[in-house]
């Protein structure tokens, strides 16, 4: 007979209770800034902040797809106050934020992207370190900010493709500009923490996320939207890197983490640092898996892989250690690399079909909130170190 959960077992799963799902009570209220709004990741977050009753506002540029999920699901419909402004301008920013006087701050305007990075080095840096500058300057001018989580990437870390996960307390590095401007943000991230928000009670923490897929995106040089655009007109999909390794998980994983990490730092402001979201370590998986499982779900579509040897450079291995978030927070991931393609790929194809998004959305948050956590999840950790 098998033995029941051990201490350490009974002991995680008591804290994962306690953040099953983001807290509505707490959120119900809040004044709560989102930048990047517009974007694919930021438009989730508002239609779930919208849900969870925060009273939202967005700082972003127009969304730069065509279609764009913030058009589609009626992003600003369902927000208080949405301004179509560049974090590059620090006196909009500082004006927006004095006018919101928000309680928390989400921020993920960026230029998200590696491959535009090396086409425009001097735009990313702009964007990703001085609007982030900007950003965390223009909480000194107001009163009432409890939290501020400033969104970076898996990328921030200084990659050696040695095969161990990225801890929160590694080196961070950048080999393209993209990676750089992260990396350099993360520093101005902790200055501003240690040189003035902290003083004023403000909990600033970083969030490390990895690659993030989901219905609503249709960005450029992903592998959903391009896999997505291939097959709907009956094209064939070339991938560049088919052996390249990542830590997919859906969009609604690293937003869950965000407000949990929003909740636990409201409760306990010295939580403050880097925190990574991702998948179980050992659940990385190649473009080719990612690929393999979403024209599976999909029905159909055309493949070539075709290994790029002159293409720009992108890292071939990504890994991430989560047992920080699942120590610190009790959070743990809901859906595995499997669900998380296969419902992503359901939500193309349906709207597609003519579902409205904002419905499509609404479906997945209530259905990852009620998704079930296992104790052999929550108590899977890593044992590679570097």
């Amino acid at each position: 007979m098998a033995d029941g959960p051990s201490a350490l077992e009974n002991l995680v799963m008591a804290v994962v209770s306690a953040y099953q799902r983001p807290d509505e009570a707490f959120w119900a209220g809040k004044r709560v800034l989102v930048t990047g709004h517009t974007g694919f990741k930021g438009g989730w977050l508002a239609l779930w902040l919208s849900r969870l009753g925060a009273e939202v506002t967005g700082i972003g540029l127009e969304p730069d797809t065509t279609p764009a999920l913030f058009d589609l699901a009626r992003v600003d419909s369902v927000i208080r106050e949405s301004y179509i402004t560049d974090i590059r301008d620090a006196a909009a920013v500082k004006a927006i934020v004095n006018k919101a006087r928000p309680e928390i701050v989400l921020h993920l305007a960026a230029q998200p992207l590696v491959r535009p990075s090396y086409g425009d080095p001097l735009g990313t840096i702009s964007i990703n370190v001085q609007g982030t500058a900007n950003v965390l300057d223009a909480l000194r001018s107001v009163a009432g900010v409890r939290v501020a989580i400033m969104i970076t990437t898996d990328k921030v870390y200084d990659n050696p493709e040695d095969g161990f996960p990225f801890r929160e307390t590694d080196p961070l590095g950048g080999y393209d500009p993209y990676s750089a401007s992260k990396a350099a943000a993360e520093i101005i991230i902790a200055s501003y923490r240690k040189s003035f928000l902290d003083a004023q009670g403000v909990a600033v923490a970083s969030a490390r996320a990895g690659n993030v897929i989901g219905g609503g995106d249709w960005s450029q040089y992903r592998l959903i939207p391009d896999a997505v655009r291939a097959w709907q007109i009956g094209e064939l999909l070339v991938v560049r890197q088919p052996r390249a390794t990542r830590p997919w998980q859906h969009v609604l994983e690293p937003l869950a983490g965000y407000l949990c990490l929003s909740e636990a730092l409201w409760r306990n402001p010295r939580l403050v640092g880097g925190f990574n979201f991702g998948p179980e370590t050992h659940e990385a998986a190649t473009v080719r898996d990612v690929i393999d499982l979403a024209r599976k779900t999909y029905g159909t579509g055309s493949v070539e892989m075709r290994q790029d040897g002159a293409a720009v450079h992108e890292a071939g291995w990504l890994s991430l250690e989560v047992s920080k978030a699942r120590r610190t927070l009790g959070f743990v991931p809901r859906w595995g690399l499997q669900t998380s393609v296969a419902r992503t790929m359901d939500w193309y194809r349906r709207h597609h079909a003519g579902v409205d998004a904002a419905t499509l959305c609404l479906n997945d948050i209530t259905a990852f909130e009620s998704a079930s956590v296992k104790v052999g999840s929550a108590t899977c950790f890593s044992s590679q170190h570097r």
